[in-house]
C-alpha cells in the first residue's frame, strides 16, 4: 500500500476517519480504536473493510467518551498509536531457536493495567524473556504510562500483538514451546512444575483470571504458594516470582 501522511496529536492519538485510514495504509502500529456507537456512511464503510481484514483491536463507545479525548471533530473515530512497534512472534521464535537458544515468552490474557503490563515488560526483559506477547482484545494500552512503568524495557523487549491467542498457544505446542499457565485452579505448585527449555508463561487478568479455553491449552497448570491471609498477588508480582523461579531451575539444569 502506497505510504500516506497522516496527522496526530501530542499524545499520538488519531483524531477522524481519514486520519486513521491513512494511517492503517501506512502501516502504523496502532494500538486501540474507539469508535462511536451507530456509525454510517461511505467513509465509514472503508474505514471498516481495513479493521475486518487486518482484524484490528478496537471498542464502540459513546460520543462522550471521545469528547473527552479532544475538542476536534473527531467524526466518531478515535485512534491510539502504540508507543512502540509490534513484532513478529513467529520470526522471533524462529530466530531464536537458530541461534541455539530455547525461548522463554510471558503471554499475558486480558490483562488491561497499562502499569502492570509495564511491569511485567521490566521484569520480564530483566529475566532474558525473548518476547512479551498479549491479545488485542481487554488488553492494556502501550501509552506512556506504560513506558514510563517499564523503565525503558519496551524499547528492548520485543512486543507481539496476537489476533487469537487460542491458535498462537496451539503454534507455540506444534513449534516445542511448552506452556504453563499460572493459576490459582492449578493442583501442583509452581516449584514441583518443570520450567526448563522453551517455555511461554501465561498469565491472566487480577479479575478474570485466565480464560478456561486457554487453560485448556496449557500444557502445565501451577500456582504459587500463599502462606498468609491475602488471597492473590498483583498479576505482575506474580509475574516475576515466576521468572525468577525459571532462572533459578535454568541455572541448576545449566550452570554457569
Amino acid at each position: 500500500m502506497p505510504k500516506t501522511k497522516s496527522s496526530t496529536t501530542e499524545t499520538g492519538l488519531l483524531i477522524g476517519i481519514r486520519p486513521l485510514i491513512e494511517a492503517i495504509e501506512a502501516h502504523r502500529d496502532i494500538d486501540k480504536i474507539y469508535l462511536q456507537k451507530n456509525l454510517k456512511g461511505p467513509l465509514f464503510k472503508e474505514l471498516w473493510t481495513y479493521l475486518r481484514d487486518y482484524h484490528l483491536p478496537y471498542v464502540v463507545v459513546p460520543k462522550n467518551r471521545l469528547d473527552k479525548f479532544t475538542r476536534q471533530n473527531h467524526q466518531g473515530v478515535v485512534a491510539q498509536l502504540s508507543a512502540v512497534p509490534f513484532q513478529d512472534l513467529r520470526e522471533i521464535v524462529t530466530r531464536t531457536f537458530e541461534k541455539g537458544e530455547a525461548p522463554l515468552l510471558v503471554i499475558l490474557d486480558r490483562v488491561s493495567d497499562v502499569r502492570n503490563l509495564g511491569a511485567i515488560a521490566r521484569t520480564a526483559e530483566a529475566t532474558g524473556c525473548h518476547a512479551l506477547v498479549t491479545g488485542t482484545r481487554q488488553s492494556a494500552a502501550i501509552n506512556e504510562d506504560a513506558m514510563k512503568t517499564s523503565a525503558g524495557a519496551l524499547h528492548h523487549l520485543p512486543l507481539c500483538r496476537e489476533n487469537n491467542l487460542n491458535e498462537t498457544l496451539q503454534w507455540l505446542k506444534m513449534s516445542g514451546i511448552r506452556t504453563v499457565a499460572i493459576t490459582e485452579k492449578a493442583s501442583a505448585p509452581l516449584y514441583d512444575t518443570p520450567l526448563d527449555g522453551p517455555l511461554a508463561i501465561l498469565m491472566g487478568a487480577e479479575d478474570k483470571g485466565i480464560a478456561p479455553e486457554r487453560l485448556k491449552l496449557s500444557d502445565y497448570q501451577a500456582y504459587l504458594p500463599m502462606r498468609g491471609r491475602v488471597g492473590s498477588l498483583n498479576v505482575s508480582v506474580a509475574t516475576g516470582a515466576t521468572l525468577y523461579e525459571v532462572l533459578r531451575q535454568r541455572s541448576l539444569n545449566h550452570p554457569a
